[in-house]
């Protein structure tokens, strides 16, 4: 069996809450991917474009700083990758994870939480990205995502 590392950021909770249901389903570990500053309520208002949410995500080069870092990404096989989705995409900083990290050799996964929007677009724009990785599927999940879904999903 492989050793999964399930990483995620969560603006809200959400995203927490599926990357948790996911590690008690495969036995992975988490890694909250956490920024070294926290958003607020008014980073995060998407109406607004002056938020920090706003222009980072109008900015293809800004790459958030992480609080902390994976320090045993070689013990895992098998590394999954969570996000809310914003304006279509993943987050900035999830740029900014997998830039820090080496996930050559790993079979990664995406999952998003959103209200509404596909995961298609953010997937295939990280597959396009960063064509060194061996990204193998994505999906879109909610809190109340079933064994049978994750376990069908991800190779294990």
């Amino acid at each position: 069996m492989n050793k999964i590392l399930i990483s995620y950021f969560s603006a809200s909770g959400t995203t927490k809450k599926v990357a948790e249901k996911i590690a008690s389903i495969t036995g992975g570990d988490l890694f909250e991917i956490e920024p070294t500053n926290k958003y607020t309520d008014a980073d995060l208002n998407w109406n607004d474009s002056s938020s920090r949410s706003s222009i980072e995500m109008k900015d293809s080069t800004s790459r958030p700083e992480i609080k902390n870092k994976v320090s045993n990404l070689n013990d895992y096989d098998t590394v999954l990758i969570g996000f809310p989705i914003w304006w279509d995409l993943a987050p900035t900083i999830i740029n900014t994870f997998i830039e820090e990290n080496n996930l050559e050799n790993k079979k990664v996964y995406v999952f998003a939480t959103s209200g509404g929007s596909s995961v298609n677009n953010s997937f295939n724009t990280l597959k396009n990205t960063y064509n060194n990785i061996n990204f193998i599927s994505d999906k879109r999940l909610s809190s109340n995502v079933s064994e049978n879904d994750i376990t069908s999903w991800i190779e294990m």
